[in-house]
């Protein structure tokens, strides 16, 4: 594994889940419910930018590797895994919007390998439909985490409620894509 910054923010973003989700376990005396919200809320934007920033170091410092590659779409795919679960627990997000994400995350990682093992990994290229999926998904969820009221100069802002709008426009975008891949990866096909 070749050690520069954009791998080691990789991992951070992987290292951040157990903080996310250790927020809403710790005991009430040191945190209450509004206090973990931030926490939970702080460490997973801290988390999402790095997702921006270490593909922009990447490729500003020349430091691409395979295993960066690889491991980005990984650390991407478990932090909104594990915030949607915490989220279903919580009951901030349904179990279905939650399989429905997660489901698509899965199948489409197996199709992307598969395609890959087939030499037809540029047939399954991210999409403009993926990357609005993914950037609704990553406003969506910390508004559920905050879940808290804001009062700005502008009147009361509910967070829940447009991550609650959000999460199931990134769920509908979601299937969209899905089956966007899907149509690609139809004329190759096994035909046996």
């Amino acid at each position: 594994m070749p050690v520069n910054l954009p791998n080691l923010l990789t991992w951070f973003r992987i290292l951040t889940i157990p903080v996310v989700i250790g927020a809403y376990y710790c005991p009430d005396t040191w945190l209450n419910m509004s206090q973990r919200n931030l926490v939970a809320t702080s460490v997973f934007v801290a988390a999402a930018i790095t997702d921006w920033l270490d593909g922009y170091l990447a490729r500003r410092l020349n430091q691409m590797s395979a295993f960066g590659a690889f491991l980005d779409p990984v650390a991407d795919k478990l932090m909104v895994a594990a915030a949607l679960i915490m989220l279903v627990e919580l009951e901030r997000v349904s179990a279905v919007i939650a399989t429905i994400i997660i489901g698509r995350e899965i199948a489409i990682s197996a199709l992307r390998e598969w395609m890959a093992g087939v030499g037809q990994s540029k047939s399954v290229a991210v999409s403009l439909v993926g990357k609005v999926k993914t950037a609704f998904q990553l406003i969506a969820i910390p508004m559920l985490l905050y879940h808290s009221s804001i009062n700005s100069p502008v009147g009361r802002i509910e967070p829940a409620v447009l991550g609650y709008w959000m999460v199931h426009i990134a769920a509908a975008l979601t299937l969209i894509s899905m089956f966007y891949y899907l149509k690609l990866a139809w004329p190759i096909r096994p035909k046996d």
